[in-house]
Formats: C-alpha cells, sequence, structure tokens
C-alpha cells in the first residue's frame, strides 16, 4: 500500500509532465501489475477489498498531485516553452531503452509495430503543427472526451506518456488551466473541461487495463513495437525553438479570427500562436544539456523497475 501511495504520486507527476509515462512509474514502484489488475477486476464486476484498496490508494495520490501542481506546470510550460520541451524530448527518449528490452528480439511483427507506431505520432505531430489543425479544437467537448481516452490509455502503457498526447492534440494548457482552476475554487471549470476529460480517461484505462492484457499474450511482439514506435515518434512534436507572440488582426486563434485589436487584447497569454525562431549557440546548448538531463533522469527511473515486465 505503501508503495501504491509513492506510484501514485510519481504517476500524478508523470501526468503533468510530457514524456514521462505513468505507466513507467508504476512500473519503477513495483506496482503495476496491481493497477491493471485491480482496474480489469473492477470493470468486470468483481470487486475484491485488496483492488478497491490499491486503486484507490493509486488514484487519489495522482489525483492529488496533478491538482498540486498543474498551475506550476503550466506556468513553466507558457513562460519557457524551449526550456520545457528540451527537456520533454529528453524525458522522452529517456523510455526507449526500457522497451527495446521488452521488443527484443526483434521480428517482422515488431518491425511492422515500430513503424505503425511512429508513423502515427508523425501523424499526429503534422497536424498539431499545421494551420488550422488540432489547434482549432482546442477545449471543445468532443476533442476533450478524444484526448482524455488518449490520455487514459496511456497510463497503463509503460514507456508512453499521456500528456504528451495531450501536448500534441492541442489540448495541454487549457487542461492545466481548467485543473488549477478546481484548486482556486473556479469550479466552472469541472463542468466544461476536466468532467469531459474525466470521463474520456476512465473509458481509457478502462478499455486499455483490459485491452493490453490480451493483446501481451495474443501479439506481444507487435504490441510492445507499436508502444515502442509511439515513444520514438513522440519527439516529432515537440521541437522546442518555437515560443509565443502577441496576437494580431487577422489571427486564427481557437478557430476563431481576430478581427479587432480588442480581440487580440483579450486573448489569454496561453492561448497565443506560435512561431519557430533562431536559436543562439548558447540556446542550443542550452537545449542539447536539459535534452541529457531528462533523458538521464527518465533513464535512471525507468531502470528502477527494470526486473518487472509487462
Amino acid at each position: 500500500m505503501v508503495r501504491g501511495c509513492f506510484g501514485g504520486i510519481l504517476m500524478g507527476l508523470a501526468n503533468l509532465v510530457p514524456g514521462v509515462s505513468g505507466g513507467t512509474m508504476l512500473v519503477a514502484t513495483g506496482v503495476y501489475g496491481h493497477f491493471v489488475n485491480a482496474v480489469a477486476e473492477i470493470s468486470t464486476l468483481r470487486f475484491r477489498r485488496t483492488a478497491i484498496v490499491m486503486l484507490g490508494i493509486i488514484v487519489a495520490s495522482a489525483l492529488i498531485t496533478v491538482v498540486v501542481g498543474a498551475g506550476t506546470m503550466r506556468t513553466l510550460v507558457v513562460d519557457h516553452r524551449w526550456m520545457m520541451y528540451s527537456l520533454f524530448i529528453g524525458l522522452t527518449l529517456g523510455g526507449v531503452p526500457l522497451l527495446w528490452s521488452m521488443v527484443r528480439p526483434l521480428n517482422s511483427q515488431a518491425i511492422c509495430g515500430i513503424g505503425g507506431g511512429l508513423l502515427a505520432m508523425i501523424i499526429l505531430a503534422l497536424l498539431e503543427s499545421a494551420p488550422g489543425g488540432l489547434a482549432t479544437t482546442e477545449g471543445s467537448v468532443p476533442m476533450l472526451i478524444v484526448t482524455g481516452i488518449a490520455a487514459g490509455s496511456a497510463m497503463v502503457l509503460p514507456g508512453v506518456s499521456g500528456m504528451y498526447l495531450v501536448l500534441v492534440l492541442g489540448q495541454y494548457v487549457v487542461i492545466l488551466d481548467a485543473i488549477d482552476g478546481i484548486r482556486r475554487s473556479e469550479f466552472e471549470s469541472v463542468l466544461s473541461v476536466v468532467l469531459p476529460v474525466g470521463i474520456g480517461v476512465v473509458i481509457g484505462v478502462v478499455v486499455i487495463s483490459n485491452l493490453v492484457s490480451k493483446l501481451l499474450v495474443r501479439a506481444r511482439s507487435a504490441t510492445l513495437g507499436v508502444l515502442l514506435g509511439l515513444l520514438i515518434g513522440a519527439v516529432f512534436g515537440l521541437w522546442p525553438f518555437r515560443e509565443t507572440r502577441a496576437p494580431v488582426v487577422g489571427d486564427s486563434i481557437r478557430g476563431q479570427l481576430i478581427e479587432t485589436t480588442a480581440q487580440a487584447e483579450a486573448v489569454k497569454p496561453s492561448r497565443w500562436p506560435l512561431e519557430a525562431f533562431e536559436p543562439s549557440p548558447g540556446v542550443v546548448l542550452g537545449s542539447l544539456g536539459l535534452l541529457l538531463i531528462g533523458f538521464l533522469v527518465s533513464l535512471g527511473i525507468t531502470r528502477l523497475g527494470r526486473n518487472e515486465r509487462i
């Protein structure tokens, strides 16, 4: 139970940081199997007290951590984007050795799975960066539910970051804003953002917890290959050398055309458009340093759980 609480806290932190897998945190603390089995049992109406208590401890610890830390993470991402994204890339790549050790030896199924996962993440990254792409659906209820399903699915897949998928789907800042609003007692965000995401998360966790156990038995190589491809492809959506700029008349924000100066001034900084910039040599070196730090931290965390396998 103590490890469950610690695993839940680490899972909550992971679900605030794109590039770190909540499932990996549970592997590292040795409670991944307990978590997946508890979800599978409860979703099939088998209510063992031990499973209920373990699941409750992990979920409660993770939720409290997310609510407390959402505001800080949102501020860091908005105000220090290139630094945080460089760190996120390193954290993402640090999970590769864990899945690589699971997928070996390579066979045709694993190679096809890697290719499929890699292609899926490249397409997501292109959609996120394209004008009029995924950003236009930011905050819409259907997209928030889809985002919750994606995040919930990733929560139970070691090596796959749920918050990275949230970031690529264009919902990262709006969700952190809403969660931080709960801490500030601004509960209007609960119905408009947190509730749809929560519904999606529950669907994702329940479906994937039941599905992944079957796939890992029937098509283990292909399944692990897909996970590895998803993880490697994640870095395509984390290009750090982009920064926000104040919106001007003619910009499109969340699918709405800015027609007046007053409209432009009313846009929150967290929703300002992004544009690429030419990094200085110092910024490039700093980015590489943060990438290395993130990689070493993530690698160290995954090595803690190297003796627990899925």
